[in-house]
């Protein structure tokens, strides 16, 4: 008997970037990060290496790639940041699992399930690092802002997108 799959082969079809891409993209963002908010105040709610996290584990759809995509980009956040080291590494880490997990199961090339992913996986990452800096390292300071979470992750979805369409040029078929 013979089985019919419903995905395309498009849809499972794994993306891979010049090398300069996957070194240069991330840390530009992470750069842009520690600069852009010391001069626009504003830009504080955008997460620019938050959002490579999750287009290159997206794009690749391997778990085990977007982990260690993740930790190293928030390995390097954390170096520039005031953030005790590691915090960021690992909340990125496990965005990294969960959006190439995703991406392996749901069709992201549509604008709303990018969308969708990026506000989730925005607010996720909020309860880690609440979880992470006030339950695993004991740091009474730190508070869970639900408000400003939410604003956050519309903030990252508006710079998200646009984003996505830019590194989307540079994609290759692996």
């Amino acid at each position: 008997m013979v089985e019919h799959s419903y995905t395309s082969r498009e849809e499972l079809d794994q993306y891979g970037f010049h090398p300069g891409v996957t070194l240069l993209a991330p840390l530009a963002c992470i750069l842009l990060q520690a600069v852009l908010p010391k001069t626009f105040p504003w830009l504080i709610s955008i997460d620019l290496p938050l959002i490579a996290t999750i287009f290159f584990a997206v794009s690749r759809r391997n778990p085990i790639a977007g982990t260690v995509t993740g930790t190293l980009i928030g390995l390097f956040q954390d170096g520039l940041t005031n953030h005790p080291f590691g915090v960021d590494g690992i909340a990125k880490g496990i965005i990294g699992y969960v959006a190439a997990s995703v991406g392996f199961a749901v069709d992201i090339e549509s604008l709303i399930n990018r969308m969708l992913l990026v506000f989730t996986l925005s607010l996720f990452q909020g309860g880690l690092l609440y979880l992470i800096a006030h339950w695993l390292l004991g740091d009474p300071t730190y508070r869970l802002q639900p408000l400003h979470q939410v604003i956050c992750a519309v903030a990252n979805c508006v710079v998200a997108i646009p984003l996505f369409y830019l590194l989307d040029t540079f994609r290759t078929r692996d």
